[in-house]
C-alpha cells in the first residue's frame, strides 16, 4: 500500500510518501511545501490545499502516477474532536481524490506524539512559532496542555521570544534600558532603522506568527552572552514549559516519564534548552529527557496504515 503522511506547521510542512510492505517501510519520497494557517483564517482552507497538494508534488517529483490508499496529515491549529477536525479531513481527501474513511487530519502535536513513542507512554514538548504539550498513558489516554494560540498562550514560543526581544528593542532605543548590540541586530534582520520603521513592520497586513518568531535566535543569544533582561524573557519561557510538561505528567498519572523536546526552540543547544532540561528533572519526579524514536511524518504515516488495516 501507498500512503502519504504530512507535518504541517505554520511555516513549512512536510511530506513523506512510503510503501508499507507488511513487514517494513520503503520511502518513495520526500517533499516540502508552504506552510498552513487556521482555516478560520482569512484564506485558511486554500493554504491548507496548496501545502497539501505542493509538498505532495514535490514528494512525488517524477512518480506523477502513484495513487495513494491512504493519507494523514497532522497540521497546526486543526484542534482534535472539534468542527475544524471533520472540515480539514475533508479538505485532505479532496485535494488528494481520496475517500473520506482513507483520510485524516489532526493535530501535528498527535503525529508528532505517534511519532516520538509510537507503542508507549510519554510526552512530548514542542516549542517552534508556537507551542504545546501533550503526553499519553500507556492505555492511549492523551492529555493536551498549552498551545491555544499566540494571541492567548504564547509563553515558551520562539513567537513569544521574538516578540518579547522585539519589545526590549523599543525600550533600548527610548532609553528605558541601556542600549545593546540585541537591538541593531534585531532591526537590521528587519531592515529597520527607528522606532517607526518598527511599528511599520509589526503592522503591516503580511505579518505573521513565524516573522517575529524568526528573532528569537538572536534573543537566545543575548542571553547566552548574559543580558540581563533576555535572561528574565528565557527563564519565563522555560518556566512555562515545564509548568505544561508537569500538567500533563499530573494529569495522566505519568510515573518516570520520557519527555522529547521538540521545535526550533528545543532543539537549539541553548539557554531555553537547559533551562527546561533542569526544570523538567527538578519539577517531574524520575522523568528524564529522552530522543524522539521518529517524527511527525513517521507517526501520521503510521496512522495512515491503521486506517487501511482497521476492521470494517
Amino acid at each position: 500500500m501507498q500512503l502519504a503522511g504530512f507535518d504541517a506547521g505554520q511555516t513549512k510542512t512536510r511530506c513523506r510518501v512510503c510503501r508499507w510492505g507488511g513487514d517494513h517501510w520503503q520511502t518513495l519520497g520526500e517533499g516540502l511545501g508552504p506552510g498552513v494557517s487556521h482555516l478560520d483564517a482569512a484564506g485558511g482552507d486554500e493554504r491548507f490545499r496548496q501545502a497539501v497538494l505542493i509538498s505532495l508534488k514535490t514528494a512525488l517529483e517524477g512518480q506523477a502516477d502513484l495513487r495513494l490508499d491512504a493519507a494523514v496529515i497532522g497540521a497546526s491549529g486543526i484542534e482534535q474532536g472539534t468542527p475544524l477536525q471533520p472540515r480539514a479531513t475533508a479538505l485532505l481527501a479532496d485535494a488528494l481524490s481520496l475517500p473520506r474513511s482513507q483520510t485524516l487530519a489532526t493535530g501535528d502535536e498527535r503525529t508528532a506524539l505517534r511519532g516520538a513513542f509510537p507503542d508507549g507512554d510519554g510526552i512530548i514538548l514542542i516549542s517552534g512559532t508556537g507551542m504545546i504539550c501533550i503526553g499519553r498513558d500507556r492505555h492511549g489516554r492523551e492529555h493536551r496542555c498549552g498551545g491555544w494560540g499566540w494571541m492567548l498562550d504564547g509563553a515558551g514560543s520562539a513567537f513569544d521570544l521574538g516578540h518579547q526581544g522585539l519589545q526590549l528593542t523599543l525600550q533600548m532605543a527610548d532609553g528605558r534600558l541601556p542600549d545593546h548590540p540585541l537591538r541593531q541586530r534585531m532591526w537590521e534582520q528587519l531592515d529597520c532603522r527607528s522606532h517607526a520603521d518598527v511599528k511599520a513592520w509589526v503592522v503591516h497586513p503580511s505579518r505573521a506568527a513565524a516573522d517575529l518568531a524568526a528573532l528569537a535566535p538572536l534573543l537566545v543569544e543575548a542571553a547566552d552572552a548574559g543580558l540581563p533582561a533576555a535572561q528574565m524573557i528565557v527563564q519565563h519561557s522555560a518556566a512555562a514549559l515545564v509548568c505544561c510538561s508537569a500538567t500533563v505528567a499530573r494529569e495522566l498519572a505519568l510515573q518516570q516519564p520520557a519527555v522529547t523536546g521538540l521545535g526550533s526552540v528545543l532543539l537549539h543547544q541553548g539557554s531555553v534548552q537547559r533551562a527546561v532540561e533542569e526544570g523538567i528533572v527538578a519539577e517531574i519526579p524520575g522523568a528524564r529527557w529522552a530522543p524522539s524514536a521518529s517524527d511527525a511524518c513517521w507517526g501520521a504515516l503510521t496512522m495512515a496504515r491503521e486506517l487501511v488495516l482497521r476492521p470494517r
